[in-house]
């Protein structure tokens, strides 16, 4: 390890182990798909990103080894890592110019948006020269003036080659294209069955990996027509995910509206609807029920002690005015 480490250092890397990790380390061939959790920071400790933070949910990075990620420096330094240990690693700027890219699309995928919405068709040292703003002020700034960049990743999980599916991005443009049908059928087997979020996620996938390789194509022609054909129906089924999450938002603000004000039949037909629109929404509806019902014990029990205190009162006053 000593070794490993020193090797590092003249490549401008240094690592600090956090937490070991067990078992043996990897030879992580081409191919390799490893699963960790990253985050980014500047070395004042500056975050820049966490993935255990970003969109709202705690979605760890996937990275297929061997396929010319534009990070490269987390494919070297992964390969130094043995499952579920953490570690810090600090990178000199000639590993980390190309980070405010690769950040944009990260934060582009967090945010259920095409991952390369923002970016110029050139390459990636082009962009960093081009002065083109990437919508995040934090970004414009490293981009401008590069810095090293401080890597805490945790690794997770490593697949062998062959024992998983490759996510899209990792596919060539002929898997590309033969996946895509099969997204759209998963896409419309999960809406009918009334997992409407994970279904628009499938479609939203396929959008995207289409919209990828019709930025290879010219306007116009016959493959962007051909592209453009295949993604109108998924945008159509995308939509449709997007209104019904949109009016199962609603029917859940009502709900917890009603139940607020004891509207105890109205909140439950609304969190019905809810259910009857995500079904994966089930679990919470059941325990904003729960806390409806325990608030309609809680206020009937109340009152019942109202009323009790009332009634004794009008007894002592009838007691006091017959015997007076």
């Amino acid at each position: 390890m000593e070794e490993l480490a020193i090797k590092l250092l003249a490549e401008g890397i240094q690592k600090k182990v956090v937490s070991p990790g067990k078992g043996e380390l990897s030879t992580f061939p081409d191919g390799t798909k490893v699963i960790f959790h990253y985050r980014s920071s500047l070395c004042d400790g500056t975050v820049l990103d966490d993935s255990r933070t970003m969109g709202g949910r705690s979605k760890p990075m996937e990275l297929i080894l061997g396929k010319k990620f534009k990070l490269a420096v987390w494919e070297r330094v992964i390969a130094t890592m043995r499952e579920e240990e953490v570690a810090d690693f600090t990178c000199d700027v000639k590993h980390t110019a190309l980070y405010p890219l690769v950040s944009q699309s990260l934060r582009n995928i967090s945010a259920g948006k095409d991952p390369l919405e923002g970016q110029r068709h050139c390459c990636g040292i082009a962009q960093i020269h081009s002065h083109h703003s990437l919508g995040h002020c934090d970004l414009d700034q490293l981009q401008a003036n590069p810095h090293p960049l401080v890597f805490t990743l945790e690794l997770m999980e490593v697949l062998t080659p062959g024992s998983f599916r490759l996510d899209i991005w990792a596919m060539t443009d002929e898997e590309k294209l033969e996946v895509v049908p099969q997204i759209h059928v998963e896409g419309n087997a999960l809406y009918k069955k009334g997992d409407v979020k994970e279904a628009a996620e499938k479609y939203h996938n396929a959008i995207a990996c289409l919209k990828n390789l019709q930025m290879k194509e010219r306007p116009g022609e016959e493959g962007w027509i051909k592209l453009d054909l295949m993604i109108t129906p998924l945008m159509l089924n995308y939509c449709q995910c997007q209104l019904v999450q949109d009016n199962m938002k609603a029917y859940f603000k009502r709900a917890k509206a009603h139940a607020a004000v004891w509207n105890e039949t109205e909140a439950r037909a609304d969190f019905a609807k809810v259910v009857e629109l995500d079904l994966s929404l089930g679990l919470s509806v059941a325990k904003e029920l729960r806390a409806m019902e325990e608030r309609i014990r809680s206020k009937e029990k109340e009152e019942k002690g109202r009323y009790k205190s009332l009634f004794s009162y009008d007894s002592n006053v009838l007691a006091t005015a017959t015997t007076g």
